[in-house]
């Protein structure tokens, strides 16, 4: 059994990564464009989430063979390393996200990257809400299969990607978890940080590519831990 579920959680990991490059790869390119447009005109990419999704603005993040203009807003009280149940209580407060942002520049004309898989719970809608009314592009990673299937937790009843200029579709299932195993009553084994992270270095990949085209040279992080050439 062990192994089976080895074989089929790759299995299913790779059938959702050529589904994101088949169903997403415009979106990527259109998400590529617009970043590439705001650090072309001196402007910093902005990424933010909620509980596991803080996970992926950290991706991009001082990462090796990433943006340097790359800006991770990371809140302790919305990850889960101190207080799981507080964090994920946080998330579905109306308001915080204001009193987030007046600790962070943000400008008109950058681009934020808003991750949540659901799409549903105030925080992160309210942050892409107040990043469009201060001029920023928004893009969203969210699951739409999901958000979809459930109610917005938001006053206004929006989800996430409904209020994003672009939408990049992680393609998970309703709940993330993937596998369906005999004598367990949910499914096991989530996908959205395994596409998610993909889908966001595809992301850096198409905007260093509208980068060159423009005739700018990319500014992109090199390891610590290589060793010097020459």
């Amino acid at each position: 059994m062990p192994a089976e579920l080895v074989k089929r959680y790759f299995a299913e990991c790779h059938r959702l990564l050529d589904k994101a490059e088949r169903s997403q790869t415009d979106c990527i390119r259109q998400a590529g464009k617009v970043i590439a447009g705001a650090i072309a005109q001196g402007g910093t990419l902005h990424i933010f989430g909620t509980g596991h999704s803080h996970m992926l603005a950290e991706e991009l993040y001082v990462r090796a063979g990433g943006l340097v203009c790359a800006s991770a807003i990371l809140e302790p009280d919305l990850m889960l390393h101190e207080d799981p149940a507080r964090a994920t209580e946080l998330e579905g407060q109306e308001g915080l996200a204001g009193e987030i942002l007046v600790r962070h520049e943000l400008w008109a004309g950058d681009v934020l990257i808003v991750v949540s898989n659901s799409g549903r719970n105030p925080v992160p809608i309210e942050m892409a809400l107040l990043a469009r009314e201060r001029g920023l592009v928004v893009i969203a990673l969210t699951s739409l299969a999901h958000s979809q299937a459930v109610t917005s937790r938001h006053s206004s009843g929006w989800r996430l990607f409904e209020v994003a200029d672009v939408v990049l579709d992680n393609g998970g299932q309703v709940g993330d978890a993937t596998l369906e195993v005999e004598g367990l009553p949910t499914k096991v084994c989530p996908s959205s940080t395994v596409i998610g992270a993909a889908i966001l270095n595809a992301v850096v990949a198409a905007t260093i590519e509208e980068l060159l085209a423009k005739g700018i040279v990319p500014p992109v992080l090199v390891s610590s831990n290589v060793d010097p050439q020459g």
